[in-house]
C-alpha cells in the first residue's frame, strides 16, 4: 500500500492486487495498482489520475503494476495537430451521415443487445460475451466522474455505436466503444476520429485512449492516430520517441 503525495490526492490510498493471467500477452501474469476509497474519487480527482497512468472500469480505478513487465503505456492523442491517414479520412466519409446523440448514461434494452452482439462476433471466449445486464450496468453505466454516453444511429433511427467517454480537465477519456460487428467501413476507426473532434470543439488538448501494447493487436492500433504521447518512466513523451 502506498499513499500519493500530489495535492488533493493525499486522502487516497493504492493497493497491489494478486497477479492474475493477463487479458493481452499470452503465458504474461499482470497486477494492478487500485485507487481507494472509490467515493473520494471525482471527476477533479480523476482528473490527475488519469495524467499518472490511471483509467477506471466502472467504479474500480487502476493502472498497470507488473512485476516484471511494462508492455501497457498509457497513451494519449494530440487532438488540435492530429492529421487523419487517408485510410481514417475515407472511414470519416463512410459514416458522416451517422446521428451522435450525447446523453448521461443510463439503461437502454437496444444499446445491451448491441452490446451483447459486439462482444460475440469481436470477442468470443474472452468472458465479456456472457456479461449479465448487472455486469453490463457495473461495467459502463456507473461512474462518479463527467460521463457521458454517445450513442450513433443512421438517419433511418438503427443503432450502430455507443461510446463511453469521460470528459476530463484536460480532455476526453474513451472509456469503452461498441459497435454493429458486421458494418463496413471500420466504426471503431471513426468513432476514435468523433471523439478527437469532439475534444476540438470543447478546446481540450488530449483524447486518452488508456493502454498502447505494442506486442498486442487488440491494443497496437492506437498508434496510428498521430502525433500521440505515451506516459513512460512518469512522463509524458512523444510516441516517435519510443
Amino acid at each position: 500500500m502506498t499513499h500519493l503525495t500530489e495535492p488533493g490526492l493525499h486522502t487516497l490510498q493504492f493497493y497491489a492486487t494478486a497477479i492474475y493471467p493477463c487479458s493481452y500477452l499470452p503465458q504474461h501474469d499482470a497486477r494492478s495498482q487500485v485507487a481507494a476509497p472509490t467515493h473520494l474519487i471525482d471527476a477533479r480527482i480523476y482528473s490527475v489520475l488519469v495524467e499518472q497512468g490511471f483509467r477506471r472500469s466502472g467504479l474500480f480505478t487502476y493502472r498497470p503494476h507488473c512485476d516484471t513487465c511494462q508492455a501497457c503505456l498509457p497513451i494519449r492523442i494530440d487532438a488540435h495537430r492530429f492529421q487523419p491517414s487517408r485510410a481514417q479520412r475515407r472511414s470519416a466519409r463512410r459514416h458522416d451521415n451517422l446521428v451522435a446523440r450525447d446523453m448521461p448514461l443510463h439503461w437502454n434494452n437496444e444499446h445491451f443487445e448491441l452490446y451483447q452482439r459486439y462482444q460475440s462476433v469481436r470477442h468470443p471466449g474472452a468472458g465479456m460475451d456472457e456479461d449479465s445486464h448487472a455486469q453490463y450496468t457495473q461495467f459502463l453505466l456507473t461512474s462518479r466522474v463527467n460521463s457521458h454516453l454517445i450513442e450513433f444511429r443512421l438517419p433511418d433511427g438503427q443503432l450502430q455505436m455507443v461510446s463511453i467517454v469521460d470528459v476530463l480537465d484536460s480532455g476526453l477519456s474513451s472509456v469503452y466503444t461498441f459497435f454493429e460487428p458486421d458494418a463496413a467501413g471500420s466504426l471503431g476507426t471513426y468513432g476514435i476520429l468523433w471523439q478527437i473532434e469532439r475534444c476540438r470543439q470543447l478546446g481540450l488538448p488530449w483524447l486518452y485512449l488508456g493502454y498502447w501494447i505494442a506486442q498486442s493487436r487488440k491494443m497496437a492500433y492506437k498508434s496510428r492516430y498521430t502525433p500521440a504521447q505515451i506516459l513512460k518512466n512518469g512522463n509524458w513523451i512523444n510516441l516517435t520517441e519510443v
